[in-house]
């Protein structure tokens, strides 16, 4: 899959755009773990995405997603955004094409805001995601209250990250999922059930259920789970 991901950006680049490796993609590059999709994301608009990659999915075309399908992969091809206002706590109401920097910026946690160009072999660290991949936090991007207002999953989101790389949340960011947890409930079950499922199937999942637990979150989406604390078990 990253082979394809590469020859779509040899083509992006071919026509004058710049493309590059995003998100965590290039954050489990880093870490030496393997990737498990390959997202590029592009100075090209999704009509000049369509024009080079005929027959490609405007899935997301009003946020600047285009999939195009390489070698047998689906990659994702996203225009470089800026996001609007959101209301709904998942969605923003409209995106601004824009730069790679102020995309980054728009991103939920540092360790995931990070581009790498393959061609160059040169990592792209607008917010800081390098440092914190060293120091193994998750971190929110700006403002962490802010960035959970914006979307609500991102209050699951950070302990699962935090879950499957053995991270700590960085202690701005956690005082932001403690206080706002209550509103996972405005998200969908469907996203919350992918969520928790991700957490509990990991090989860290006790640190996964705490984190859980001390944030609120448990109390929001399974409250019966609390109610088990302290039940005996037979042998």
């Amino acid at each position: 899959m990253k082979r394809a991901a590469v020859t779509v950006i040899k083509t992006l680049v071919s026509a004058g755009h710049q493309a590059l490796l995003a998100g965590g993609c290039v954050r489990d590059s880093l870490m030496g773990r393997p990737a498990k999709d390959y997202d590029v994301a592009t100075s090209a608009h999704p009509s000049e995405v369509m024009k080079l990659f005929p027959g490609s999915l405007t899935v997301g075309a009003h946020f600047g997603v285009v999939v195009v399908r390489r070698e047998g992969h689906n990659i994702e091809v996203a225009t470089f955004r800026k996001d609007g206002a959101y209301t709904d706590g998942r969605h923003p109401e409209s995106v601004t094409f824009t730069d790679a920097e102020e995309d980054a910026r728009r991103r939920d946690f540092t360790v995931n805001g990070l581009f790498l160009d393959p061609l160059k072999d040169e990592v792209l660290d607008f917010v800081g995601g390098r440092a914190d991949l060293r120091a193994g936090l998750i971190r929110a991007i700006g403002d962490p209250r802010q960035r959970i207002a914006e979307d609500h999953l991102r209050l699951l989101r950070a302990v699962r990250f935090a879950t499957v790389l053995g991270f700590e949340i960085e202690p701005g960011t956690w005082a932001a999922v403690c206080d706002l947890a209550p509103k996972i409930a405005s998200v969908s079950a469907e996203r919350i059930r992918d969520e928790i499922s991700k957490i509990l199937i990991h090989s860290r999942r006790l640190e996964g259920f705490d984190l859980l637990v001390e944030s609120g979150l448990m109390a929001a989406v399974l409250p019966e789970i609390l109610k088990l604390r302290g039940c005996e078990q037979p042998p």
